[in-house]
């Protein structure tokens, strides 16, 4: 084939003129579009049972020997249509494919939301004949249009992704070029079967040809909403912060109770783990590999795991006091030089720790942290001071904690865990900060300021109030 293509995927949604599409390609000699060959519900079409051969039933075993049914013995260049709830097996075969032509089939989703809610209604998918025309107005609601879109741009935003990391390309069409023949002829072209423009004729007419003020019942209150609606989502925070993986090895596991602690540096780890070891029963076990604490797992149904939330002020405050300013064992040599070098922070010592000048060293590491966590500094985002988003995120790939904690919390939260756990005589949580009291000596609005600067998105997330209103009494 001229495109150097052995099989092409249609990526759509519902509604979107994806059936005319079809319709348009399969009248082209040398292209067979199977439907919506994965579709969970039915196979093709909903009255099909097969598709060259390979039955519903033999498709939920192995879908991937209907994709090799497709690719090899379809009349010429076989295709499908595939929607983002259509079985997700499949996808990464097709996404990593170079020979798996991918055409990206879009409609503005206002419009593809109201006509889905007209073919409901209906239950009219396709007109072939304008006398059968079944008519009803859409009714909007706002939550389930975020919705409809929501999942639209998800499934668009994995697809270009997966493109751009493959160095692949598709062929993106929009709904309205659906009406020109010239760039369907284009799209013909670029699957290796050259097409004149006359020859895209179809059966298949418009079912909605009226403004969407005549289809939209409230089409007044859908205005409104729309308004508000930020479809360019012009309020997100930039993350330009590294992508973090699960540190398996700082994770915390009781020898006796199935008690697993998921630390986040710079916050109350060291606190937390003494917690543990006074509930008796042995000693705590750490460096885990992701292979012995899935084992751990496994032994120990009906596990609890739990993470803490430390304020960001008191966290990065933590981080200067244990890595910069701290110039012993753990402490970080390189980077403090770097910052004293190459961002001119004049770093104290810990003997400085109520000066003038400790209070002003930090907060140009907080101005320092800014660049850092945006990815414009040399020096690398160290977990000690990553978001707490990003740590999150990181967890993820292994697993997520079943209680995420704040640390004002921990006196009454920790005890409620050990009762689920059966132990009635839980010991108390000693002080968690020990730079609590050298922070109260220093902070100050400029201090809040620089530092939701530097984690807005963990001031947003997580719903931080400044800092004196969330530590722990």
């Amino acid at each position: 084939m001229q495109g150097g293509f052995d099989h092409f995927v249609i990526f759509a949604g519902m509604r979107t003129g994806s059936n005319l599409l079809e319709d348009y390609l399969n009248r082209i000699d040398g292209i067979t579009s199977h439907g919506e060959a994965f579709n969970p519900n039915f196979i093709g079409y909903p009255n099909s049972t097969e598709i060259l051969g390979v039955t519903h039933r033999a498709r939920e075993d192995r879908p991937e020997k209907l994709l090799k049914a497709i690719r090899t013995r379809s009349d010429g260049l076989g295709g499908f249509r595939f929607f983002h709830d259509h079985d997700p097996r499949i996808l990464p075969a097709l996404l990593a494919d170079p020979r798996c032509a991918k055409i990206v089939l879009t409609r503005n989703p206002v419009d593809s939301y109201v006509s889905l809610q007209i073919a409901r209604a209906t239950d009219q998918w396709k007109l072939t004949d304008v006398k059968n025309r079944k008519t009803a107005t859409a009714q909007f609601d706002a939550v389930e249009f975020e919705r409809h879109f929501g999942e639209v741009q998800a499934f668009q935003l994995e697809i270009l992704r997966a493109l751009q990391v493959t160095g692949q390309t598709a062929f993106y069409i929009g709904y309205d070029d659906l009406n020109d023949p010239e760039i369907l002829s284009g799209l013909a072209s670029w699957l290796g079967v050259p097409t004149p423009p006359e020859r895209f004729e179809s059966k298949l007419k418009p079912q909605n040809p009226q403004s969407l003020r005549e289809k939209v019942e409230n089409f007044d209150q859908m205005e409104s909403a729309l308004r508000n609606f930020d479809r360019f989502d012009l309020s997100r925070t930039p993350n330009f912060e590294p992508r973090r993986g699960p540190v398996v090895p700082s994770y915390v596991t009781h020898p006796s109770y199935p008690l697993l602690f998921m630390p986040m540096r710079s916050g109350p780890e060291a606190a937390v783990t003494d917690w543990m070891a006074q509930l008796g029963g042995g000693e705590l076990v750490t460096r885990h590999n992701q292979k012995t604490l899935r084992a751990w797992m496994s032994e120990h149904p009906g596990h609890r795991r739990f993470t803490v939330l430390r304020h960001p002020v008191a966290r990065v405050h933590a981080a200067f006091c244990d890595k910069i300013v701290n110039t012993g064992p753990g402490s970080f040599a390189k980077i403090r030089n770097q910052l004293a070098r190459f961002h001119c922070i004049p770093l104290p010592d810990a003997s400085m720790q109520d000066s003038v000048t400790y209070k002003q060293a930090f907060k140009d590491f907080l101005r320092f942290l800014r660049l850092n966590l945006n990815g414009q500094t040399s020096i690398r985002v160290d977990a000690h001071w990553a978001s707490q988003t990003a740590v999150l995120q990181g967890m993820s790939e292994f697993c997520l904690p079943d209680h995420l904690f704040r640390e004002a919390d921990l006196p009454d939260a920790l005890p409620a865990l050990a009762m689920q756990l059966g132990i009635s005589d839980a010991p108390i949580l000693e002080q968690t900060d020990p730079h609590g009291s050298t922070l109260s000596a220093i902070y100050d609005d400029e201090i809040e300021t620089l530092c939701r600067d530097a984690y807005s998105r963990d001031y947003m997330m997580f719903g931080f109030s400044d800092w004196p209103d969330a530590r722990p009494a």
